[in-house]
């Protein structure tokens, strides 16, 4: 009996040494399963941090993109998205992690599912690197492309403002040239009112006080009855001498006005408001003969041997009266031949 109790006593000794060395390796495996655990969740850590502080420099760089990068900055929306799917897929790692950890306690053959595990998280990190790199890149881009487009801008204004400047120093030659023209042309105005004058009094003395011939302002007027007989254009005798006078008159005047002055001498036909009769139909209107015998003077002149140059004919028929009325006296001062030198 004590024989074999002893032998029972040694069998129990002999499995007791073995049951702790599997113990212990058991221990082993999951103390290296759980450094390896620590480690992988220390790399990951560091790596998202990084990834934030990456983030938030694109973020960054990002806000300062102007309006002129729309389709660049779809493409960094673009990176955002797979930015926050990394993101995304971390949490969901992380979560896994804690499902293994949870498993490990439980039985240790779990650990070649948690090794793969960790071996296509760390796939996907790398995946996400890459991302964040092309990212990078992209953002290089347009801040070269952005600096570009500020050079460009600062030529343009510098073109502007010089462009403004050559303005403005054009606008300041053009004022004072037009000061200096109106200062030319009042003077001219002046000369030629002198001109006038002298023309005028030349004209009183040579064709001598009558009161068909007078002077009303700035011109010189013959009755139409002085020149003209009743509805004609043809001058009469007594109008020819009284041209003729005139025509020495502007003669005289045209040698005596500087050739640097633009002048005029502009003979205006005006008829009463009576219509025409007795013409054999060959004016229409008052204003036809008003026109034709201003030039009838203008041809007189010229054949005087005064420029064509320095005459202008007009006719204004009724329509520009001295008096408004109906009485003889009226309608025979409306008819008229006026005298007007003037510039041309």
């Amino acid at each position: 009996m004590a024989v074999a109790r002893a032998r029972r006593l040694q069998g129990r000794a002999e499995y007791w040494p073995s049951f702790v060395d599997v113990l212990t390796n058991l221990l082993l495996v999951f103390i290296f399963l759980l450094s390896v655990f620590a480690l992988v969740q220390f790399l990951l850590s560091r790596e998202i941090s990084g990834r934030d502080t990456v983030l938030q420099r694109l973020n960054a760089q990002i806000a300062e993109l102007t309006e002129m990068l729309a389709l660049e900055r779809a493409s960094s929306s673009e990176t955002a998205e797979n930015l926050a799917a990394m993101t995304a897929s971390l949490v969901s790692a992380e979560n896994e992690n804690a499902r293994l950890q949870n498993i490990l306690d439980t039985e240790s053959s779990a650990s070649q599912s948690a090794g793969s595990q960790v071996a296509i998280l760390t796939g996907e990190l790398d995946a996400e690197r890459q991302v964040s790199q092309r990212a990078l890149s992209q953002v290089e881009l347009l801040n070269q492309q952005i600096a570009a487009l500020r050079r460009q801008i600062a030529a343009i204004e510098t073109a502007l403002e010089a462009s403004e400047a050559k303005d403005r120093e054009s606008q300041t030659q053009i004022a004072d040239l037009g000061r200096r023209l109106n200062v030319a042309l009042a003077q001219r105005v002046q000369e030629l009112s002198r001109y006038r004058s002298d023309f005028f009094g030349r004209l009183r003395q040579i064709l001598g006080e009558r009161p068909d011939i007078r002077v009303v302002g700035d011109r010189f007027i013959f009755q139409s009855e002085v020149l003209f007989a009743t509805g004609s254009d043809d001058i009469n005798p007594d109008g020819s001498v009284q041209l003729d006078k005139l025509g020495d008159a502007v003669l005289a005047l045209l040698s005596e006005i500087p050739e640097e002055i633009p002048w005029v001498l502009q003979v205006n036909g005006h008829t009463d408001k009576r219509p025409i009769t007795g013409t054999s139909g060959r004016f229409r209107s008052n204003w036809d003969l008003a026109a034709a015998r201003a030039i009838s003077v203008v041809r007189f002149l010229i054949d005087k041997g005064i420029p064509p140059e320095h005459l202008v004919a007009a006719g204004y028929g009724e329509f520009q009266p001295i008096e408004e009325g109906d009485s003889d006296e009226t309608l025979a001062r409306n008819r008229r031949i006026e005298l007007k030198l003037t510039e041309r």
